[in-house]
């Protein structure tokens, strides 16, 4: 009887172990995940700083600055990829802030992805960026999803000293685009294309998703975001002060 409860006990034991060892392991995984999530948001936060200071330190090709400062929120989604042939598309990731009290808010994590049809051939790099201009536009982006054509219409934005009739109709867009591939920074309308968040990042870079990042109840200083990060709402707090 005593050999029994012996060897009852040390399977217990045993069982206890592997749960133990498996649970470490577990943690040790989500821990590693987490750790390149951060990472990548790091790395994207600072490739889309630096597509923005490229294109605004050209004035004559830049954005109008009657338009950067009435925008709402900014999107930046560099080197996104279109390939294919015959029925091509788009993919690529990026960030977004959104204007607030005292400067810009910590940047979302977002997917871009958007399907095309026609005669394509090759693969292509292309910088996108996109003002948000009002209440409307910025609701869509705390979906789920968020559709430009759908939901949401973009108008192709001028770049440089525009005229100011122009500058003022754009005023009223839900969403002004522009693109920038092989050096060429021009407006673009964008159909079809769908933006996305990419909670896996946010979740691991800020512990909330991007509605929650995004929120207009949510207070951001500078010093109170993660480090790495950081860059992004400094590089459009310096081609757009505080209002």
């Amino acid at each position: 009887m005593k050999r029994v409860i012996k060897l009852d006990r040390a399977g217990a034991l045993i069982s206890a172990s592997l749960l133990l060892i498996v649970s470490t392991a577990s943690v040790g995984q989500s821990q590693t995940k987490n750790a390149k999530r951060v990472a990548e948001a790091t790395k994207e936060a600072q490739q889309a700083a630096d597509v923005f200071t490229e294109i605004m330190n050209v004035p004559e090709r830049a954005i109008p600055q009657k338009l950067l400062d009435n925008a709402r929120a900014i999107a930046v989604f560099p080197g996104v990829i279109k390939a294919g042939f015959i029925v091509g598309g788009r993919a690529g990731e990026g960030v977004i802030s959104r204007r607030v009290k005292g400067g810009w808010s910590a940047p979302a994590f977002f997917n871009l992805a958007g399907g095309s049809v026609g005669l394509q051939i090759g693969a292509s790099k292309t910088d996108f960026v996109l003002l948000f201009m009002n209440n409307d536009a910025l609701a869509g982006l705390l979906k789920d999803k968020f559709e430009i054509g759908g939901e949401g219409s973009a108008a192709a934005g001028p770049v440089g000293r525009s005229t100011s009739a122009t500058t003022d109709a754009l005023l009223r867009a839900q969403i002004i685009s522009y693109s920038r591939s092989k050096g060429l920074f021009a407006g673009l309308e964008l159909k079809g294309t769908v933006i996305s968040p990419d909670n896996d990042v946010n979740l691991a870079t800020y512990g909330m998703k991007a509605g929650e990042v995004l929120s207009p109840t949510r207070r951001w200083v500078i010093n109170k975001m993660p480090a790495g990060v950081r860059i992004f709402p400094k590089t459009l707090a310096r081609y757009s002060p505080v209002r």
